[in-house]
């Protein structure tokens, strides 16, 4: 019986892997032009990290973590998100002491979560994130926004909306707060026993069920804008008006509360409207998150970010018909024919990589018309002919594939010329 890829999981093929390659460098450069670094951090933490930065009642901790046990006894989580891992790291190292603040970060890598595998959505995912840490300025709020619209309008996506909210300050969520347990306690039996539990834990992610969403208290739940202290509206006010300036439409929504429990004041998601896309339209999520570097033991710092799906972001681009500029054609293909010619193939080969030209040959000792057909499967720019009448009067036959054009060059020399022409 042959072993079969484990369920929630995909095999990226060349021909695909192309366009990951495609976008992963699009987000570098996009982050390179923001000023935001790469980070990376382990795949596997200690399971308290993600207990306390992602929040106890949140089902990622729940229902979806990758928990297991080393041999030494320790309780060990597969990364679910990013966020807490950079925080953890930030933290560890004291980033929080470095000269220039605020520390503006970028990470890309698997994610795991046990979760039902649908259109989309995997067990394992790789997510790209940045987060932005040292500083409360809501023009940051509206800068990390900003990225991420960027982002997916440099590959092409149109159907985009913003939908943002604020969460407040801890005043604010604590009012807030009451008045959702007022709100649902009388008629708590009615919800999943999920909801239940998380009335008196925290009755914000009543409003994040997907069970009971469609229930009459959700749409008359009350909403956090009502109340918002002053400091908190002025903040949310800020960013809104920052955004506005930066040309990025966006929607109101007060009952966008985020699936983890770091979260505060800025809250918001990035969503498809494409045809076709599916009934999950989410491609990004992020927001402010004040007290994590708090809780993982560094000293009171504010912070700001957001996480995306690279397969998300894959299935949005093919439900807008988006094609992506990613051929790597071949600047040479060596027609080898005969045992000779082939050792001196191998040669010219190492010669051209050595100056960086994308070169390659048949190893199949296959007809001069296959080896053709060869070079055109992988879009050769030129095509080098030798055989044993080549190499007797020392050239090498190169034709130009896009004009048909082709000339006699030596053989011995056939590198420098191939440099000239490329020039």
């Amino acid at each position: 019986m042959s072993i079969q890829i484990p369920r929630g999981t995909q095999d990226i093929l060349p021909g695909e892997v192309e366009k990951w390659q495609f976008v992963e460098d699009t987000a570098k450069e996009i982050c390179r032009t923001y000023q935001y670094k790469e980070i990376r951090t382990p795949i596997f933490e200690h399971t308290e990290l993600f207990q306390k930065g992602v929040g106890d009642t949140t089902d990622i901790v729940q229902k979806e973590m990758y928990t297991f046990e080393d041999r030494g006894g320790r309780s060990l989580t597969l990364r679910p998100e990013g966020t807490a891992s950079v925080v953890r790291s930030f933290t560890q190292h004291k980033m929080f002491g470095q000269p220039n603040q605020p520390v503006k970060l970028f990470y890309n890598g698997p994610m795991f979560r046990y979760e039902r595998p649908q259109a989309g959505r995997f067990r394992q995912f790789v997510q790209f994130g940045v987060e932005a840490l040292g500083s409360e300025d809501p023009a940051l709020d509206a800068e990390v926004i900003s990225l991420a619209m960027a982002l997916y309008k440099k590959l092409g996506l149109k159907s985009l909306k913003l939908v943002i909210n604020s969460l407040g300050d801890k005043e604010s969520r604590i009012s807030h707060r009451t008045a959702l347990i007022n709100h649902f306690q009388p008629r708590i039996e009615e919800f999943c026993s999920d909801c239940q539990n998380r009335l008196e834990k925290n009755p914000l992610r009543i409003l994040d069920c997907k069970k009971d969403r469609e229930h009459e208290l959700m749409k008359s739940a009350p909403s956090i804008l009502d109340y918002l202290n002053s400091e908190s509206k002025a903040y949310f006010d800020k960013v809104l008006l920052y955004l506005k300036e930066l040309g990025i439409e966006y929607e109101i929504d007060p009952t966008l509360v985020r699936g983890l429990d770091y979260y505060n004041h800025t809250a918001f998601e990035i969503m498809s409207n494409a045809e076709g896309f599916g009934a999950i339209t989410t491609l990004c999520g992020g927001g402010r998150y004040n007290g994590l570097v708090q809780e993982m033991g560094g000293p009171e710092t504010p912070g700001i970010g957001f996480g995306l799906s690279i397969e998300r972001l894959l299935a949005a681009l093919e439900a807008e018909n988006i094609e992506l500029p990613y051929e790597n054609p071949v600047d040479c293909f060596i027609v080898a024919l005969g045992e000779e010619a082939k050792h001196k193939a191998v040669v010219l080969l190492q010669q051209l990589r050595q100056r960086s030209f994308s070169a390659d040959m048949d190893y199949l000792d296959r007809k001069m018309k296959a080896q053709f057909k060869a070079a055109d499967r992988v879009h050769a720019k030129y095509v080098a002919i030798l055989g044993e009448d080549e190499l007797q009067k020392g050239i090498i036959n190169l034709k130009n594939m896009e004009t048909g054009e082709q000339q006699e060059l030596a053989i011995s020399d056939f590198v420098q010329q191939f440099i000239q022409l490329c020039k």
